[in-house]
């Protein structure tokens, strides 16, 4: 456990120093990964771990209530069906890694490991659909994927990493245009109802797009530094990929048509943009919903007669209310206890001792606001759970209330350039939609355009560049 000092842990690089800096001590004193022999590869720790698997829990029930099945699929894929899909192919041949040998001999045919699904699972929809019966399918599936970065960082870009992807099949453009802003509001609702995260709905660019879709939108969310960060993405496929497969259908009408394709996806990203939303100078302040403990206990004076008895009759009612909730009665002080849990990011400690008891009350300490205050033990489960639900609203108040002071409108280059640089945050400006204008102000400034949120802003009639007619406002930013 690192030294305290003043109150703050004083081995983690404060965020005004070094941002990247704090967010590697963070996690790594947090216990959450650890790096692996593997380059670019980490290794999730039980309470990273512990995270993700709230995380998917959440997801896979709003998944199954939308009515999506999870399915599973090869981890290789053909060389023969990644090079169907030609734009599909040329947007992941960087990142690629191959498996070209099998125990001692060399293979056929050379077999990468999936980057993403689209190709594999395609390859099955042109066996599975042939009628307009068989539509829609609806599918999900859980796995790792493997892209191969040149400059790594946990959770936020890994070589190897846990994700889940949606895969649909449709009859119509309509159907799947549906579909694909359908799965994007559920990620909407998720990481503002479970993440605390507040997030910028629209769509990406052209250039921006995936690889092989019509279409992306996007889920953007600003971290702690005013940087972005794409939190999840949802993918109107068109017919592209149902044509490179083959994947037909008797349609009603007697006509064999071409179905029509979404995908959707996010990852274990999420746990870095929740790192870097709201964490601050002590470590880890972690939204109730995806704490792997949401409530620890720290008997006071735990050697005097009664409190661990105590201690622990409170751990039961808690836990019979269905909070998680630890005990800690390890033969450490309470303020060694207290830094640790403050480090890790639980978001309510309860501090019980003799006098207490005497009260009939403990102490219970918020993480997000470091508040401490008296509550009765009559009710106490019903109380913390009332606490978290606070905790939780006043996370995603604090995290909109920054994105919203870090937000500025540009009517011309000058604002844009003030935004950017004096800002250091989201800069929202009318745009041209032209690729090359893109990529001009990227190699300028050093940003990207995040996305064309649905909620359209007028701020005029030429773009903030190059002063073309303007098609869209676009939000713009520098990005992880």
């Amino acid at each position: 456990m690192a030294k305290q000092t003043g109150g703050f842990v004083e081995h983690i690089t404060p965020q005004s120093e070094d941002f990247s800096r704090w967010y590697t001590d963070v996690i790594k004193m947090a216990d959450m990964v650890d790096y692996s022999e593997v380059k670019g590869c980490m290794v999730i720790k039980q309470y990273g771990y512990g995270i993700w698997e709230l995380i998917q829990r959440q997801l896979d029930d709003r998944f199954k209530a939308t009515g999506h099945k999870n399915a599973y699929f090869p981890l290789l894929i053909p060389k023969h069906l990644l090079e169907k899909e030609a734009e599909h192919v040329e947007g992941f041949a960087p990142e690629a890694a191959w498996v070209t040998i099998g125990g001692k001999e060399k293979l056929a045919e050379p077999l990468c490991i999936r980057p993403t699904s689209e190709t594999i699972i395609c390859s099955m929809y042109s066996k599975w659909v042939q009628s307009y019966r068989d539509l829609p399918v609806l599918l999900n599936q859980w796995c790792n994927v493997m892209r191969w970065e040149k400059s790594t960082r946990p959770f936020l870009r890994t070589s190897e990493f846990l994700w889940q992807e949606g895969h649909t099949v449709h009859a119509t453009q309509e159907e799947a245009e549906k579909e694909t802003v359908r799965m994007l509001n559920v990620y909407r609702e998720f990481m503002e109802n479970v993440l605390a995260i507040p997030v910028i709905a629209g769509q990406k660019s052209e250039k921006e797009k995936f690889a092989g879709a019509d279409h992306t939108y996007t889920v953007e969310a600003m971290m702690l530094d005013g940087k972005a960060l794409q939190m999840g993405t949802s993918h109107n496929l068109g017919q592209n990929f149902a044509k490179a497969y083959d994947i037909q259908f008797l349609d009603r009408d007697g006509q064999l048509k071409y179905a029509w394709q979404t995908s959707w996806g996010v990852s274990t990203r999420m746990i870095g943009g929740l790192i870097m939303v709201h964490g601050d100078e002590r470590g880890l302040k972690l939204p109730p919903r995806v704490a792997p403990i949401q409530c620890v206990i720290v008997p006071v004076a735990a050697h005097k007669e009664g409190v661990l008895e105590k201690a622990q009759e409170l751990y039961d009612i808690l836990k019979d209310a269905g909070i998680r909730v630890e005990l800690d009665d390890r033969d450490q002080s309470p303020g060694w206890k207290f830094n640790e849990w403050e480090l890790k990011g639980v978001p309510v400690r309860l501090e019980i001792g003799p006098r207490d008891i005497e009260k009939g009350a403990c102490m219970l300490a918020r993480r997000d606001t470091c508040e401490k205050a008296a509550y009765p033990l009559e009710n106490i489960g019903e109380t913390v759970q009332e606490l978290l639900d606070r905790i939780h609203d006043d996370m995603l108040a604090g995290a909109l209330a920054h994105r919203e002071e870090r937000t500025f409108d540009a009517h011309n280059w000058e604002e844009f350039m003030q935004g950017i640089e004096e800002g250091h945050g989201f800069v929202r400006a009318m745009w041209c939609g032209e690729t090359e204008c893109e990529e001009a102000i990227k190699e300028k400034t050093g940003v990207t355009t995040r996305c064309a949120p649905f909620e359209q802003k007028d701020l005029g009639e030429v773009c903030v560049h190059c002063g073309k007619p303007a098609k869209k406002m676009m939000y713009f930013a520098k990005s992880y």
